[in-house]
Formats: C-alpha cells, structure tokens, sequence
C-alpha cells in the first residue's frame, strides 16, 4: 500500500472522474476505480442508443484509464438496488403531482452508501469523485461549499449528504474549472477524453423525454389517469390536457394550449386531474415550506432564523431569504419573491458559498 494510503475512486468514464483518479494517484495514493452500472437503458424500451455514465464504452474508458496507470479498477452492479429506490421514487412522485430530483435521491441514499461499504471492503481511506464541490469544516462539521467553476458547481445537488459521508470524501476537482481539467487532461495525452461531450440528462432518461418513461414503467397509466381539465385560479376550464402527470409547476412549453398569451402551470391537483393555468406572475410566492431536511454546516438553524440564499433549482440563481425551524421542517420566507416552486424539488440554503442545508419543498405560500 502507498505511504499516503488507499482511496476509492468513483469513474463513470467522463473526463471528471478520469481526472479525479489521475490526480490522486499523482499525489501518491494507491488508487483502486469503481465503475457503478446504475441502469441499463435498453430494459425499459427506450429506442435510443444507451449512453452515458451505465452504458458499455463508458465502463471500458474508465477500465482502460486504469490499466494504463496500473491501478485495480471493479464494476457494481447496483441496478437492483438503484431501480428499487431512486425509479420507484421517481414515478411514484409524478403520480404524486411533484417533481422530483432523481439525482439528490441517487447521491444520498444509493451511491455515496454504495461506495462507503465497498472502501470499507477494499480497506480505503475515503471515496473520491468528479464532482465540482468543496468539502469543508466549520465548527467540527463538514459541508459544501460552491466549486471555484460556477458553471460546473454541484453543490445544489448535493445538499443530503451526511457528516459521516462527508469526513471521508474528497472532491479534487472543487478547486478548477472545466477548461483547466481539460486542457490537464490533453497535456497528459488523452485528446479525445479531454474532448468527451458531456450528458445533461437523468441517467435513466437519456432521451429526455420523461412522459415516455412514465409510460414506459406504468403500461396502463392513461388509461388509469385519462385526460383531464386545465382551468384557471377561479376554476374556469380553459381546455383538456393528457393527465396531470405530464405536467410540472411552472411549465409553459408543450401544453397543448393555445390562449393568446404565454401561459404557465400553477399548480397540480392529482385528486381531481386537475392543472391550474396562470400568467408568469402567478407563479410568485412568498414563502415554501420544506421537509426531509440536513443541515450541513450548522447542527441546528436559530429560533429567530438564519438569512441564506436559497435555490429552488439547479440553475435558479437564489434568492435572499430566511428559513426557521418548524419541528423538523424548515420555513423559508422570501425576501424578494421567488417564482416557479415546484413541489418535490429541492431547496438548498447557501451562507455566502456554503450550503448550510437543503430539503424537499412540499408546499408554498
């Protein structure tokens, strides 16, 4: 083993997590590779081409990485476990009339547990992986703090990791941009990593087209739901639409509807297959409520409240707030009103750039 020790290292095959084991292993760590096969695309009946982080070329790039620096590299196959939790939960909460995060769900509760018990088998030091974030301490905890790139900061999707995930956790890549580990990547030889597109897409929807997927895991679900009626904030029925579960709170594409003016998804009652059509400024809220919360860099939020920042979307550019504690939820009052809170998202709460906490909107006000 190596004087520094031993680090697992997660490698989907992207130029992140390639990067990430080169760099260790530079600093002198004995590095062993896990390639996770979460999905396999072809098995729900998709038509595309299977891509990204589960699919065959990207498991062997990131082998190939391996064998060249001579490092021991194992594939998981953790579909099981990963359809179980992260789908079921991704279908269950659009038949819920939310919208849900498969990606936050995925790093809390699948892969970071996944890769802790595997360095515990392999007797790792700590796990390591691609993602632009920096870890960090304040007071005896760990957190997250924004990537230097903000472009490529992860931070948003990260809120649920626990402490004891935290302290044994790297990120190497917190600390450059994307420009700079490509051009690290070119300068060590690998042009065409260097060059890789990347995927923006869920990794079990690579064709982006979610409706699909939800017909594709549930075979009877329009005739279960049918269609039903859009209407306005009094009621009026403005129109028929496909089934509330095709629909997202402040959607304006792809309604369906023409009304002679932009017009926007307001709400989702999945009771009554019902979706409320309004103007951009009715999507405005004063406040949300938030549950299922970690707090990260505080053990607890102040009686009187905490002002953060508060993002409501990955690309959401936050908005000053103040959250206080409500039993074990959080209620997150607007100092500016915020637009478009979508139930079944994620709220992350940033001091500065340190995420303090973040937690599952189910409600706004």
């Amino acid at each position: 083993m190596s004087k520094l020790g031993r680090a697992l290292v997660a490698m989907s095959g992207g130029i992140d997590s390639t990067m990430t084991a080169v760099l260790l292993h530079e600093e002198g760590w004995e590095v062993i590779g896990i390639t996770m096969k979460t999905w396999d695309y072809a098995t729900s009946g998709g038509s595309r081409k299977e891509t990204g982080c589960c699919s065959l070329d990207s498991i062997n790039d990131a082998r190939q990485v391996a064998v060249q620096l001579g490092f021991h590299h194992f594939i998981v196959d953790i579909r099981e476990e990963f359809g179980d939790y992260v789908i079921d939960n991704f279908v269950d909460e659009y038949l819920a009339g939310r919208t849900p995060n498969p990606c936050v769900l995925c790093n809390t509760h699948i892969k970071w547990n996944s890769l802790l018990r595997r360095a515990d088998q392999l007797d790792c030091e700590f796990i390591a992986t691609g993602h632009y974030g920096i870890i960090a301490q304040h007071g005896g905890r760990y957190y997250i703090r924004r990537a230097r790139d903000r472009q490529k900061d992860q931070s948003y999707v990260l809120w649920g990791l626990s402490q004891a995930c935290l302290a044994r956790t790297r990120m190497p890549l917190g600390g450059f941009t994307k420009t700079e580990v490509r051009h690290m990547a070119a300068e060590r030889g690998w042009s065409e990593l260097s060059k890789k597109a990347e995927s923006y897409e869920i990794c079990f929807v690579p064709d982006n087209d979610y409706r699909s997927f939800l017909r594709r895991r549930v075979p009877d679900l329009d005739e279960r739901i049918g269609e039903g009626n859009f209407v306005d904030a009094q009621g009026k029925v403005l129109g028929r639409h496909q089934g509330y579960p095709y629909y997202t709170v402040g959607q304006r594409k792809g309604l369906g509807i023409a009304l002679g003016e932009p017009m926007y998804v307001t709400e989702i009652r999945p009771e009554t297959n019902t979706v409320v059509l309004g103007r951009e400024e009715d999507l405005i809220r004063n406040g949300m409520m938030v549950g299922k919360v970690n707090l990260m860099k505080y053990a607890a939020l102040p009686e009187e409240g905490l002002e953060v920042v508060t993002k409501v979307r990955y690309r959401d550019a936050g908005t000053v707030s103040t959250v206080r504690p409500v039993g074990r939820d959080v209620e997150v009052q607007f100092h500016a009103n915020a637009k478009g809170i979508a139930p079944g998202q994620s709220a992350v709460f940033y001091e500065g750039d340190d995420v303090v906490g973040g937690g599952i909107i189910y409600g706004s006000f």
